[in-house]
């Protein structure tokens, strides 16, 4: 479900840039705001470590999907005039069990809170750190990093040893 048009607060008042790499100060003038939610059975962070990156993947505590909050636009290229439909993933703090890995973690929805985020009916309250109990974090295999044969097969997930 996708809506026109959410809570102007809400692009008036993110934290941080839309997934192009666009200054903060450009957001707010450039969203229209218009929610969305991506469903995943997990995330992937980097843990930086002396002899390389170790990935670890980040899921719902009891198995399910997980929903993040999100904003989609359609656009107009201003330098080819083409039609842009772009989207982006919200991002906020990170919480206590994912901090050690990285600073910040994607706005995890509550199922309560799907419906009334791409109705516009709430806002900005809802961008904030997942409760710990929600998720859960282990080691991957380091083939996350790879690309190739073999990088994308079930196995990815499988939790590995120290």
């Amino acid at each position: 479900m996708v809506v026109e048009k959410a809570p102007e607060a809400i692009a008036g008042e993110l934290q941080r840039a839309s997934g192009d790499g666009r200054r903060q100060a450009d957001v707010p003038r450039r969203v229209q705001a218009q929610s969305v939610h991506h469903s995943a059975s997990g995330y992937y962070e980097w843990l930086k470590k002396p002899d390389g990156r170790q990935p670890y993947f980040i899921s719902a505590a009891e198995g399910g999907v997980l929903s993040f909050a999100g904003l989609w636009d359609r656009w107009k290229n201003p330098e080819t005039g083409d039609p842009v439909i772009s989207c982006t993933i919200i991002v906020t703090d990170a919480n206590a069990l994912t901090r050690p890995i990285h600073d910040r973690m994607p706005v995890v929805l509550d199922k309560a809170d799907i419906v009334p985020w791409l109705s516009g009916k709430t806002g900005i309250e809802l961008l904030k750190p997942a409760a710990e109990d929600r998720l859960r974090m282990w080691r991957v295999s380091r083939r996350v990093d790879k690309t190739g044969t073999g990088d994308d097969d079930p196995t990815l997930v499988d939790e590995v040893a120290a």
